[in-house]
């Protein structure tokens, strides 16, 4: 078994485990929040954690209706540009929490008034020691080179702090059962997605609003642990210039969640059944997937399943889905 599928399968006991760590936590931020309401979030991070920031990002402006936008770690680490941040709060999500980038745009936040948060796996990390407040993952040591187990404590953190904002009860609620929806979500197969991107050069994989964050992170871990060009969409994009590139037979991976963007994302996917291509698509009535209980947790099983059948199709390709050619576990960029 791989590490990368081990991991994966780690899932549930890790998020049972984030929640039950971090309860405490989890209410006095949320009372925090409530208090003292910020007008904008900022989230700082890359590549895996960088999607867990998306689906963030979609929930907190779904639930609360407050702007979260990714900014670019860059102006701190490379311009050193003074940020305005009164009323502000940053949200730094990392693995390790020792990316010197995201180190420096947590500083920048902090010493512009935000108040700061972390969400990282690694204990005792920089991220953690410069946060007001911390929230540890709690995934336990990750080894394989592709994140699984920790973006998905992520997503759950990210999940947990907006119900918890918002005094959600039904999104609360959801998130204490998950832990037992995603064991069945890791048993899911998807035979015909496998084979069918076993044979393609390029691929499209389309989500919207938190289900954009799992296709961003699906194409991801096919270029990661399969050498697999994957382009990840949101439905309403796909519809302009990529559109073009579609041809029949073309491979296409649709995340569709059961919330207010499944009847356009229907029409997007008559469109591109028309044109021939080969459409995926984990929902209601098509591949199998396992409901969270929640419409905007619905994404998190989807990328649990997600995870195991990618590996799959590593094996599948002849690749070992723990070690890509080109990459390492810890990536510092500046």
């Amino acid at each position: 078994m791989s590490l990368m599928k081990k991991e994966a399968q780690e899932a549930p006991q890790v998020v049972a485990r984030f929640l039950a760590q971090n309860r405490g936590a989890l209410s006095e931020l949320g009372a925090r929040l409530r208090t003292h309401p910020p007008s904008v979030i900022l989230t700082a991070a890359r590549g895996s954690s960088d999607h867990a920031a998306t689906y963030f990002k979609y929930l907190v402006e779904i639930l609360l209706g407050v702007p979260c936008a990714s900014v670019g770690a860059s102006v701190a680490s490379v311009w050193h540009s003074k940020l305005k941040l009164n009323n502000a709060v940053c949200v730094t999500i990392s693995q390790s929490g020792q990316s010197p980038d995201i180190l420096a745009l947590q500083e920048a936040a902090r010493k512009a008034g935000a108040l700061t948060i972390a969400l990282v796996n690694q204990p005792d990390s920089p991220a953690q020691k410069g946060a007001d407040f911390f929230l540890p993952l709690s995934a336990g040591p990750e080894k394989s080179v592709a994140a699984t187990k920790s973006f998905i404590a992520s997503l759950v953190a990210g999940a947990a702090i907006a119900g918890h904002w918002a005094d959600d009860k039904a999104l609360l609620d959801a998130l204490e059962n998950l832990p037992a929806r995603l064991e069945e979500a890791a048993k899911i197969q998807w035979p015909s997605f496998v084979t069918g991107a076993a044979k393609a050069q390029s691929l499209y994989v389309l989500g919207r609003g938190p289900g954009l964050a799992i296709a961003n992170e699906c194409a991801l871990k096919m270029k990661e642990t399969c050498g697999l060009h994957a382009e990840a969409l949101s439905f309403a994009e796909v519809m302009h210039g990529p559109l073009e590139l579609v041809r029949p037979g073309f491979p296409v991976l649709a995340f569709s969640p059961n919330d207010a963007s499944r009847s356009a994302a229907h029409d997007v996917l008559a469109r591109i059944r028309s044109i021939g291509a080969e459409v995926h698509a984990v929902e209601d009535g098509g591949m199998e997937f396992v409901g969270a209980g929640h419409a905007m947790l619905d994404p998190i099983s989807m990328v649990q399943s997600a995870y195991l059948n990618v590996e799959a199709l590593a094996q599948k390709l002849g690749r070992n889905p723990d070690h890509p050619k080109q990459l390492s576990k810890v990536t510092e960029t500046v």
